[in-house]
């Protein structure tokens, strides 16, 4: 059987971006980080093996690639706060003029330019 254990973003500045997804996921280091990587866990993740994907930061010498070819999705039950949230904290506006009229996602980008979701999963939440 298979599981995501982690997913590697890529990045420049990787104390900038342990930064912003230190606070908007509330994650914490594994461990102490290198020069170009570092892993972070949630915080009540005993070890590897534990539910639920770490994210790694690796530093890239290249800049991203755009669109992306992959992205994340994270789930919100305040869809509006925590983009505003999240917007407080360093992450960027994607200027997108894709979204359907009953788009339940907003995209934004990183301090480092990688794009993620938040989707707006309040009405499953309540169900």
């Amino acid at each position: 059987m298979l599981s995501i254990g982690t997913i590697v973003l890529t990045v420049e500045d990787i104390d900038r971006a342990a930064a912003f997804w230190r606070e908007a996921l509330g994650y914490v280091n594994r461990g102490e980080p290198s020069d170009d990587w570092l892993i972070l866990d949630p915080p009540d993740k005993p070890n590897w093996a534990a539910p639920g994907a770490s994210l790694a930061l690796s530093v890239t010498g290249y800049p991203q690639h755009y669109p992306p070819r992959i992205h994340l999705d994270l789930y919100a039950e305040d869809q509006e706060g925590e983009v505003e949230r999240l917007l407080g904290i360093g992450a960027r506006e994607v200027d997108w003029d894709d979204y359907p009229d009953d788009a339940d996602w907003i995209v934004l980008e990183d301090t480092e330019g990688n794009r993620f979701c938040v989707v707006d999963v309040g009405d499953f939440s309540e169900a």
